[in-house]
């Protein structure tokens, strides 16, 4: 059997950290992953003064972990929390640093496939079907990743019930996060919630260069990134030079939204990007109390589109509360097994069936 998570944790409450305490009540742990018989884990030091100190704990609980059955290799990586001095640019984690665009292709180790979730415009609920897709993949047994690439306005951290920051224990590789079996990664960690991003197109792009080549990403099926709206600079990067399987757009029926939406698909089409399909949000309300449907934004306008472009309709999805409930409780709707969680697990299994994750 397959050693878990739990065994894992259990066994390193045995290791006592210098000024008192274990690593598993001191919460010294970050980003353990468990793919198969490799066990990767970060033990992140409250300062660097104890760091200087802890190299014996980390042989330690390498040795632990490594003597337990059905483990057979082991990476420990020790490093050190950012003081409230140094936290708003730590210098291990340089983001958005590079005043050029590094040359050539970007590399995602280990990942398989990439798919990008655009929209023409914003507020059509791209980030909640992104956060929400990622998880209903999940769900279905694959290794997914979930990249907020929208630098300007990330909500993944939010949606995804994050708040904590990667380790990078040579200054180089980031260590990424993990909520509801998803692998995330996020401009949002990087920053204090409500500081605005302000950097222009090359910065923007050295983020997602880093965000997408140097983080450990670790064996995934599927790497799923959530876009900023419109058609800018981190498209045409990650169009550009990344190896993208391909792109899924997500729109409201309204002719308004439909228009950007066209550009959205005409960028990806100039970019020679496949367009996997597309996804109708917002289709309809239903109303609790009487369960009568309301077409606020219309109905079927996406479907249409998809018909007339020759491109599948991946799914419609209505206006939910519970969806923006469970979005702002930083636990997916996709997480339980409700309505839209089944409407998300159709979706997935129809991108799994077709080949796309």
């Amino acid at each position: 059997m397959p050693i878990t998570e739990e065994e894992i944790l259990s066994n390193l409450r045995q290791i006592a950290v210098p000024d008192g305490g274990n690593l598993i009540s001191r919460d010294l742990i970050r980003a353990l992953q468990v793919n198969k018989d490799i066990v990767k884990f970060v033990i992140e030091a409250p300062s660097t003064e104890l760091a200087r100190r802890m190299e014996p704990v980390r042989l330690a609980a390498e040795t632990a972990v490594k003597a337990m059955n059905g483990v057979k290799v082991v990476r420990v990586a020790l490093t050190a929390h950012a003081t409230t001095e140094t936290s708003a640019n730590p210098p291990n984690l340089k983001v958005g640093g590079h005043p050029k665009v590094q040359q050539g292709p970007i590399k995602a180790l280990g990942v398989k496939r990439i798919l990008a979730i655009g929209s023409g415009k914003g507020g059509v609920g791209k980030s909640t079907v992104s956060s929400n897709l990622a998880v209903a993949l999940a769900k279905q047994g694959r290794k997914v990743g979930l990249l907020d690439a929208d630098i300007y306005g990330p909500s993944q951290p939010r949606m995804m019930g994050i708040n904590q920051r990667p380790a990078s224990p040579d200054g180089k590789v980031i260590i990424p996060l993990q909520a509801h079996g998803v692998t995330l990664m996020s401009i949002g960690f990087m920053v204090e919630e409500g500081k605005a991003v302000v950097w222009r197109g090359p910065m923007l792009m050295g983020a997602l260069q880093q965000m997408l080549g140097q983080v450990e990403w670790g064996e995934l099926d599927v790497l799923l990134v959530d876009l900023p709206p419109g058609t800018g600079d981190v498209q045409l990067t990650l169009c550009t030079k990344s190896e993208l399987t391909g792109a899924i757009i997500v729109s409201t029926p309204q002719d308004v939204a439909l228009i950007d939406a066209r550009k959205a698909l005409d960028m990806f089409t100039t970019l020679k990007t496949p367009i996997l399909g597309l996804i109708e949000n917002m289709s309809m309300f239903v109303c609790p109390d009487c369960g009568s449907e309301h077409q606020i934004f219309g109905q079927g306008g996406v479907a249409a589109e998809a018909k007339k472009m020759g491109i599948p309709l991946l799914g419609v999805l209505p206006i939910d509360l519970d969806t923006r409930l469970a979005s702002d409780e930083g636990k997916p709707v996709a997480v339980g097994d409700g309505p839209m969680a089944q409407s998300y697990a159709r979706i997935a299994v129809g991108l799994i069936k077709g080949g796309m994750a």
